[in-house]
């Protein structure tokens, strides 16, 4: 029985547990809402024991061929952060050994090869594609029936660094073929064609799948939404009481979007500390951003400029009054930050002052250009707008580590 006392069944030729009400089963929904956290999270733990034995019963059978796909299907199912060590071993394998002269869809794996390796940042040569190449130099066109291999060599010929001709060449071939041939080939490859030459490497749904990993995928996927969910809902709380104190209602209410802007930098569960600290700083900036922009006049824009630099609360007093609970806010929650980030974090919060601090020179060099009607204001508009997050980058689980220098 699930927690909630509703009885678990399988879904039929599968290893899914469904919840199941009383008078009804939802089985396009595989993990109903009504299915707790902590039953999930007992059944994830229990799945990933079970892959880690598998692969690690098999690790020493497995070809080249084999480690390919399964550290790919890890990664495009979203839950190699829980098999680093399996991956790390595999790639170790896939770095020392090359396909052997036997395997099915050579082009295919061989290219997937070349794709995973660099995607880690271990260099592979691009060499690894002269075989499929005739006397003048060009790709074979015997190559032209494999649309799963050459689907394959368009993925990664895009791992080109600057100035490698001979993977722009690939990208070429690869694409024109593809182009020519996705309206004759069957599904599912005809849509994984399209989606590709649309955008490379896209996700899309693999009519083979193991159960057992397909399960931890769907799991994993509910529980990273609710970790996502109660951190939203934490800054969302945190920036309602932000926006009601300092109350400036020409400023934007975009906490949702900012959250989401930081999802992208740091998408893992152990920098959740990491990621609301940036989250929250971004609202600052944002607050600040719109009052110098569309709202304080010029004369407003130097002294909340001269306040900011001068970081101290006895600078209150040169504010217009609707300005001093943002001066007052910005203070207390850069304190906060800092009282929350472990001893040996808290010099980090040096480099976000002076972030800010230079944030706020650069939106009144805007509006000082904007006023004069400059054009080139754009530039340090863009400085301003890059700034922030190019300070930082993800340090441990107490927090942020700065990407400057000093």
């Amino acid at each position: 029985m699930a927690p909630n006392g509703k009885e678990k069944t399988k879904a039929p030729g599968s290893s899914t547990l469904v919840a199941a009400s009383a008078g009804s089963m939802d089985t396009d929904d595989k993990f109903a809402p009504s299915i707790s956290e902590e039953w999930m999270r007992e059944r994830a733990e229990v799945l990933k024991g079970q892959v880690r034995q598998l692969f690690n019963a098999s690790m020493d059978a497995m070809g080249v061929a084999d480690l390919v796909t399964l550290v790919d299907t890890l990664e495009r199912l979203g839950i190699d952060n829980h098999f680093t060590e399996v991956i790390g071993a595999a790639l170790n394998r896939i770095r020392a050994e090359e396909p052997g002269p036997n395997v099915l869809n050579m082009l295919h794996i061989v290219a997937l090869r070349f794709r995973l390796l660099r995607q880690h940042g271990i260099w592979v040569s691009a060499d690894v594609f002269d075989k499929f190449r005739d006397n003048t130099g060009n790709f074979s066109t015997s190559l032209c029936s494999d649309p799963r291999g050459l689907l394959s060599l368009y993925n990664a010929a895009h791992m080109a660094v600057p100035g490698e001709v001979a993977l722009d060449d690939a990208i070429a071939f690869a694409r024109g073929h593809l182009e020519a041939m996705r309206s004759r080939v069957k599904s599912p490859i005809a849509e994984q064609i399209s989606r590709a030459l649309d955008i490379a490497l896209p996700r899309f749904t693999r009519q083979a799948h193991d159960n057992l990993l397909l399960e931890l995928a769907r799991l994993n996927f509910n529980l990273v939404r609710i970790f996502h969910l109660k951190e939203l809902k934490d800054l969302s709380l945190w920036w309602r009481d932000l926006y009601d104190t300092v109350k400036l209602p020409y400023a934007r209410d975009r906490m949702v979007e900012i959250y989401f802007w930081t999802c992208g930098m740091l998408h893992e569960e152990e920098y959740s500390h990491a990621r609301m600290l940036f989250a929250k700083t971004f609202g600052m900036v944002s607050l600040l951003d719109d009052t110098f922009d569309v709202h304080a006049t010029l004369e407003e824009c130097h002294k909340l400029n001269e306040a900011m630099q001068i970081w101290d609360d006895s600078e209150i007093s040169i504010l217009p009054e609707y300005l001093r609970m943002l001066y007052i806010k910005t203070l207390r929650n850069f304190k906060e930050f800092e009282d929350n980030l472990e001893p040996n974090k808290k010099y980090c919060m040096s480099y976000a002052k002076k972030a800010y601090k230079l944030s706020s020179q650069y939106y009144l060099q805007e509006q000082i250009w904007s006023s004069l009607n400059y054009q080139h204001y754009y530039k340090i508009g863009l400085s301003s707008m890059l700034f922030v997050p190019v300070t930082f980058g993800p340090g441990t689980k107490g927090g942020f580590c700065p990407g400057s220098n000093g």
